[in-house]
């Protein structure tokens, strides 16, 4: 996943406000949060200097459309299927302790990741901890994929 500064660092740096941000730091905040496209710094998209790093900005921040309702992506490129997450997440191994929770096949549909086909597939993200009323910020699945497959915008 990116950084903000990952991101800061290709953008002009003008400070030029076309996009509405009053810096282009302001920018780069917003566009890991996908509030932004990357399409929005005019620069970027006018000025032929810039074109290497428009195209390395593009293929670094997710579209949005990609991202479930608590933010989760799962890049399908990256995984490989390991199951770390599912075993390391704190809501399968409370709904299925027996099954997803101890490493094994799910043995019940409440859990939110699951390996199918050798990718990890997200479901019930309405129970993940980073949603609802009572949301924390949980990165049990993050910290454990070793592909960095995971991510939450």
């Amino acid at each position: 996943m990116a950084n903000v500064m990952e991101i800061y660092q290709l953008l002009p740096k003008t400070n030029c406000k076309e996009c509405g941000k009053s810096t282009c730091m302001a920018f780069a905040v917003d566009l890991l949060a996908r509030k932004f496209k990357v399409e929005d710094c005019a620069p970027l998209v006018r000025e032929d200097k810039y074109r290497e790093n428009y195209q390395k900005l593009s293929e670094m921040v997710t579209p949005v459309g990609d991202v479930t309702e608590t933010g989760l992506i799962v890049h399908e490129d990256k995984c490989i299927g390991c199951g770390n997450c599912v075993v390391a997440c704190p809501v399968n191994v409370a709904a299925d302790p027996t099954g997803a929770g101890s490493g094994k096949a799910p043995t019940c549909d409440r859990i939110i990741l699951k390996v199918e086909d050798g990718i990890v597939r997200a479901m019930n993200v309405q129970e993940c901890r980073r949603f609802g009323e009572n949301k924390i910020l949980c990165v049990a699945c993050i910290d454990t994929c070793p592909t960095k497959a995971i991510e939450f915008v």
